[in-house]
């Protein structure tokens, strides 16, 4: 049987988006501009009544960030997301001047920031799901599981992907947004294809998370709090405030230093970071949860963009292409900007030749994970456990630099400004390498003789 799109008319202009996250939602947006209709294809049953926890996004139950230029990205997307995620209880912060943040040099004063967007995943993912699938050219089919890509006749294409207990799902494109349990490169072994190189570190950092409902407090000056960890103290917490009237409570270690997912063990652990406050804020507030741990934080690239021979009609996205140490909090805005990018790449492209184009589409939109991926290999290469490639010259170099400066961002308006433009991905990286910033860093900054820093930062209070 002849299996391409022309042959199966329901084909011709429709698309196919496997997976539900935020990452496939938003693809499905940028898609339904250039198909008649687009299936979006979850292995999880979707609830339709609020938002709940489904075992295809295992991380949700953590802490999760999404920065200005993702909120950005989305609301262009999906013009008032943001105010419905708020209306929700989202919460939109300013980082830092909204923490209590210690970070590996001392603790950030009320220096310029970027907005952060806090909410459960479970928020996002649903608020986003119901903006997406007001579009009628949307459909999203839950509880079905891909097994596989259907080849074209041609031979050099897919024509779709085959559903347990459905069969054949024809379609001109198809997109893996299923994220890391992806299952493309045994399907293009499948087909005769070449499975795509791999890089991959591994801090084998762990989590633990729990929620706790928020203290009444009105002299609390602070919205969030984040205690950082370093190589010589691999200890880390975060707490958000989120939808709920909720904090989300996420405790960090790397190897050994693992965070525990018992009780009275997670306090113990909060009570021994590098500062009290975390613990002095959540010891007497009420936990609403039991404590969850997560270890799938290695940063991993499947470079789809470097394979030369790979079928047209087949795109991947998301972190099923490249996924992060989410310690950094950049998946989520990496997801948007892999969104916006293959709506940049697919411009001008009428729906018959986006297939043949696919090559050069997943060159753009890798390219939105290259800055936050840099981020966070280097610095995941700071500790000694970390598995991958050992650092070059220029990396170790980048690192001692990029210390002094954090040394700087705590209190330098301007370098902060400009820190915190690259964290949030909303700046260059190279606003941080400028001459006069460059002169001004290593002029006036300097890694501190003493690792130590006071328990509080000067201008708060203590929970």
């Amino acid at each position: 049987m002849d299996d391409t799109p022309d042959n199966h008319p329901e084909g011709r202009d429709h698309a196919v988006v496997l997976g539900a996250g935020l990452a496939g939602l938003l693809t499905a947006r940028v898609l339904a501009e250039r198909f008649a209709r687009v299936t979006v294809v979850e292995r999880d049953e979707l609830p339709e009544d609020g938002p709940r926890f489904r075992p295809g996004v295992p991380q949700s139950r953590h802490v999760h960030v999404l920065w200005a230029r993702g909120v950005d990205v989305m609301e262009r997307l999906l013009p008032g997301i943001t105010k419905e995620l708020t209306a929700a209880g989202a919460v939109v912060a300013e980082s830092p001047r909204d923490f209590l943040w210690l970070s590996p040099a001392d603790w950030f004063g009320p220096v310029p920031g970027a907005r952060v967007l806090l909410a459960s995943r479970e928020l996002i993912d649903w608020t986003v799901r119901r903006a997406v699938l007001r579009d009628g050219r949307i459909r999203v089919l839950g509880g079905r599981l891909a097994t596989g890509l259907l080849a074209g006749a041609d031979g050099r294409s897919v024509a779709g992907v085959t559903l347990r207990g459905d069969g054949p799902l024809p379609a001109r494109l198809v997109v893996d947004a299923t994220g890391r349990t992806s299952k493309t490169p045994a399907w293009l072994a499948a087909l005769g294809y070449p499975a795509p190189p791999v890089t991959r570190y591994d801090s084998h950092l762990g989590y633990s998370s729990r929620t706790y409902r928020t203290p009444p407090d009105p002299a609390r000056a602070w919205r969030g709090m984040y205690v950082q960890g370093r190589p010589d103290s691999p200890r880390g917490g975060v707490l958000v405030p989120i939808d709920g009237d909720r904090w989300l409570v996420t405790l960090i270690g790397n190897g050994e230093h693992a965070p525990p997912t018992k009780d009275p063990d997670f306090l113990e652990f909060a009570r021994r970071l590098r500062s009290p406050a975390l613990y002095d804020a959540i010891h007497e507030a009420e936990p609403l949860s039991a404590p969850t741990g997560f270890r799938g934080t290695a940063n991993e690239w499947r470079h789809y963009e470097r394979v030369d021979r790979r079928p047209d009609g087949l795109l991947v996205a998301g972190d099923a292409l490249c996924r992060f140490n989410p310690v950094y909090g950049h998946g989520m805005t990496v997801a948007a900007l892999g969104a916006q990018a293959l709506d940049e790449a697919l411009a001008g492209l009428a729906a018959d030749r986006i297939p043949a184009a696919c090559r050069s589409v997943q060159r753009r939109t890798a390219l939105a994970a290259s800055v936050a991926w840099q981020i966070a290999t280097s610095e995941d290469l700071r500790y000694p456990g970390t598995e991958g490639p050992p650092p070059d010259r220029a990396t170790r170099i980048l690192q001692h630099y990029m210390s002094r400066v954090m040394v700087g961002a705590n209190t330098d308006a301007a370098i902060s400004a400009s820190f915190f433009g690259v964290l949030s991905l909303t700046t260059p990286p190279t606003a941080l390498l400028g001459p006069g910033t460059v002169l001004r860093v290593l002029s006036k900054w300097r890694l501190p003789g003493s690792p130590q820093s006071p328990a509080y930062p000067p201008h708060h209070r203590s929970p």
